[in-house]
């Protein structure tokens, strides 16, 4: 975390946003500000992770909500300055905490992120602040800023040796029957597992043979150490440079079935773990890696690995772990593989059979290019409660992406509980009964939701709990946009592709007057009455506050509908530069099935390139970073742009083999 030393020694702003304004000079006497004018404060660097880096900068003042911070950054050492997107204006908007009975604000500040940089590199970037009405302090803030290394074992530690019980073959040395022998140095069965001290150290590689690591945990002395719990609790902490590994040696599969138990490893207190190319079954908690205020890990890497019928994959409630890399696993849950169906307001309940695939909470972690299917959630932060921690250590600096996702009860990914800079990009997800991307809610944001493809009979939005800043760029949403009970919203060049003909092409209520639509694309439904239904305050200097929340039709100054794009610009002052279209747009989709909600559609049935014309086409507005090198007159609407690459979802190096009903994943 990086401190900018600013004018006057302000104080920043607490997590109630008492603001502390400072004296200004004047004929030998000290005034008050004008409320309108910024002060900068304190500025924070988040963790930043391989190919993204965060930002806070608080403020003081400006409540007119004018000031704006304009971004740019390079690689040390060139002379080239790349723009990136402007930081995202947080104004004291208020968030309801679990049923309405908490109401936290956030504090006044800027916040936002820039994308697309490389690994283990060290960039400049600089952040320029400015308000017509006047600027006391500092206006300029450079920091330098090293993205993160991909993780890896470290090459040139010990390394030791694991084969199965029963194994008779021929052995490398230093060999060891079992996990437990190698890392604890003693099997310890019976009531003596907890008697030896660990082996391994910062550096050390223990390469997993081929064979079935299953203990008979109900069995006393069993001869691997697993009696009764059937848990292989990991305690040793490696560093980021010289991690403890533990990995697929390389000559066939490793399975460790945890035999029905409750966690198969324990590693709360074993800070940088690597782990790869595992397969994991009959477990309910694969990796559990932390529990909220008590204790937590760091620098867990789980990389190639495939978990079939796990209840969880990797999980941490603790708001200390950082620095996780979740990467080109197969995750497989327990769910019905045949039909979509969800949990709550269903005729047939789906049971919880496998909960959330990941779980993070915390700063800097990585979850990417993983195939996950058949779970209630997909990818989740830790729905927390109030953030923990001071201004630059609550739950920030977060990646999802490319993430391929198949059939889900409840949502694709969660940023719910998190508060700054939440990347969710270029994830698919396909089949969802509730909601595809959740935020309930978000303290501040921004929460990103770029080029995500999304296909579900469910809405694609559940902004819940009022969460705010959420920034909605560049996706493909074929389904239905009803979104409620936020703030801050930013949204552009989406693809809002209902399914319901009597439904809403767009459903929005927003409790912030800047919330801003433009260069979206909206699908024609002839029979929707009305076409666009709308709430926002008519003040727009203010939030609402929770006497004018209004009725369950929407906010203080009630909702509105209209009938057509141009009626509902000419009235809101939203999407000047929308455009209407249809399901003709894309090379291969058609509308879901309104009448089958459980039906499940597989991929070889879309296709969401876009067709050479169509209305989708060149009808979107730069953003810096994301839409660079767009091959039209202008970037195209929806994730994906005409004529560039597809992006790869899912694992991309995997040695395990995808389902057979998406096998044409990457195609």
């Amino acid at each position: 975390m990086v401190l900018a030393a600013l004018l006057f020694g302000t104080n920043i702003a607490s997590a109630q946003s008492k603001e502390v304004r400072p004296p200004v000079a004047g004929d030998g006497k000290y005034s008050v500000l004008p409320d309108d004018t910024v002060v900068p404060q304190e500025f924070y660097v988040e963790r930043p992770t391989l190919h993204n880096a965060g930002f806070e900068w608080y403020v003081s003042g400006d409540d007119n909500h004018n000031a704006k911070v304009t971004v740019r950054f390079r690689k040390v050492g060139t002379a080239k300055w790349h723009e990136g997107l402007p930081l995202l204006r947080i104004q004291r908007e208020k968030i309801w905490g679990h049923e309405q009975r908490d109401v936290y604000e956030t504090p006044n500040m800027f916040a936002g992120s820039i994308f697309g940089l490389e690994p283990d590199t060290t960039y400049e970037c600089q952040f320029t602040m400015s308000d017509p009405d006047g600027l006391i302090g500092v206006a300029t803030n450079t920091e330098k800023v090293t993205t993160r290394a991909v993780p890896k074992p470290y090459e040139h530690g010990k390394v030791y040796h694991v084969y199965p019980l029963g194994y008779e073959g021929p052995r490398q040395e230093p060999a060891f029957t079992g996990l437990n022998e190698a890392y604890h140095g003693y099997n310890g069965s019976g009531d003596w597992w907890l008697y030896s001290e660990p082996r391994v150290k910062p550096g050390d590689t223990i390469l997993v043979h081929a064979g079935l690591y299953k203990g008979e945990r109900y069995k006393y002395a069993n001869p691997l150490g697993l009696d009764f719990h059937g848990t292989y609790v990991l305690t040793q902490d490696g560093t980021a440079e010289r991690p403890i590994t533990i990995k697929a040696a390389g000559d066939g599969e490793v399975i460790f079935d945890g035999e029905g138990n409750y966690r198969l490893f324990d590693v709360m207190a074993a800070d940088h773990h690597y782990f790869e190319g595992l397969t994991i079954v009959n477990t309910e908690i694969a990796f559990y890696a932390g529990l909220k205020r008590v204790l937590g890990c760091s620098g867990l890497s789980v990389v190639d690995c495939k978990m079939d019928k796990v209840g969880q994959g990797v999980m941490t409630h603790w708001a200390k772990s950082n620095d996780f890399y979740i990467a080109d696993n197969t995750m497989i849950g327990m769910h019905d593989r045949d039909r979509v169906h969800g949990w709550a307001r269903v005729p047939d309940p789906a049971p919880i059979t496998s909960y959330n695939a990941i779980k993070v909470y915390g700063q800097g972690h990585v979850v990417c290019h993983n195939y996950i299917a058949y779970y209630h959630d997909a990818i989740c932060i830790d729905t927390h409660g109030r953030p923990e921690g001071g201004p630059g250590e609550h739950c920030a600096s977060i990646d999802f992406y490319n993430n391929d996702i198949f059939v889900m009860a409840d949502n694709f990914i969660e940023t719910d509980g998190g508060a700054h800079n939440l990347r969710v990009y270029d994830n698919r997800g396909i089949n969802v009964w509730h909601s595809a991307l959740s935020s309930q809610p978000v303290f501040g944001g921004p929460a990103y939701f770029i080029r995500n493809i999304i296909h579900t009979s469910g809405d694609s939005l559940k902004f819940s709990a009022r969460p705010t800043g959420m920034v909605v760029y560049n996706n493909t949403f074929c389904t239905e946009t009803r979104i409620k009970e936020y703030s801050n919203g930013q949204f552009r060049n989406n693809l809002f592709m209902g399914h319901l003909p009597n439904q809403p092409t767009l459903s929005s209520m927003s409790y912030t007057s800047y919330t801003s639509f433009d260069y979206n694309g909206y699908r024609i439904k002839p029979d929707a009455k009305p076409l666009f239904q709308w709430a926002q305050p008519t003040d727009r200097l203010r939030d609402f506050t929770l006497s004018s929340r209004g009725t369950k039709d929407g906010p203080g100054n009630g909702t509105q509908w209209f009938q057509s794009l141009d009626a509902f610009s000419a009235a809101t002052g939203q999407e000047k530069n929308g455009v209407m279209l249809d399901y003709d747009v894309f090379e291969g989709v058609e509308p879901l099935d309104p009448e089958d909600r459980s039906r499940v559609y597989h991929l070889k049935e879309l296709d969401f390139r876009l067709r050479e014309g169509s209305a989708a086409v060149d009808a979107g507005c730069e953003l810096p970073t994301l839409t660079d090198g767009f091959t039209g007159a202008a970037p195209d609407l929806g994730a994906y742009e005409r004529g560039k690459p597809l992006p790869v979802y899912g694992p991309r190096t995997s040695s395990h083999a995808k389902q057979a009903d998406q096998a044409d994943a990457s195609e």
